[in-house]
């Protein structure tokens, strides 16, 4: 596995921190990520965006969350940080899924966090209150259905990784399947989606 070199850093109310490296003064919710592993430390607009919109989530303290494609874990990891109570973290990538574990267990989370290496299917037949997906829209699409049937009536669920082109037919898939648009991040190159199911 490849190391990535970043210093600790502020999204939102949170502090994305190195494994290894002290404690900023100033620091938001602690997200403690290790230098090696999966992609992502939190400076892609996708990710950014999601962290911004995660504070905002009605209902999070006790929540039970599903994060697809969780690559190194830290939307997992700030779910649990507001105070969901369980969150299921899935990635097809092996590599991805040592990343997350491993940055688990640097955040002190394994009671609250569980690592699945698998596909959608893996899950089974659960309802979560929260569904992250910072994914390939054409994934998201091929998935809305069951992304959707998986999320509680009232239950949201947070869809980045959306070329903006692609947008629009991410808003009118969800939105044919029973779900409306709550807020939303438009970026450079990517567009980021909270949408509440009815």
């Amino acid at each position: 596995m490849s190391g990535r070199v970043f210093t600790s850093f502020s999204i939102g109310l949170f502090t994305i921190i190195p494994a290894g490296d002290p404690v900023p003064n100033p620091c938001g919710l602690p997200l403690v990520l290790g230098k090696k592993g999966a992609f992502g430390s939190g400076e892609h607009e996708t990710t950014a965006a999601c962290l911004e919109i995660m504070p905002s989530i009605p209902g999070m303290v006790g929540s039970q969350a599903l994060d697809l494609g969780s690559g190194t874990g830290i939307l997992a990891l700030a779910a649990a940080r507001l105070g969901a109570a369980s969150v299921l973290a899935v990635d097809l990538d092996p590599t991805a899924v040592v990343s997350c574990r491993e940055n688990v267990a640097l955040n002190g989370c394994e009671d609250r966090i569980t690592t699945l290496c698998g596909e959608l299917s893996t899950v089974g037949k659960r309802l979560f209150d929260l569904v992250l997906a910072n994914i390939y829209a054409d994934v998201l699409l091929a998935l809305a259905d069951q992304l959707t049937a998986m999320t509680r009536s009232g239950g949201y669920l947070l869809l980045s990784g959306i070329p903006l082109q692609d947008k629009f037919d991410i808003v009118q898939c969800y939105s044919r399947l029973g779900c409306s648009v709550v807020d939303s991040r438009i970026g450079e190159e990517f567009a980021t989606y909270l949408l509440q199911k009815q």
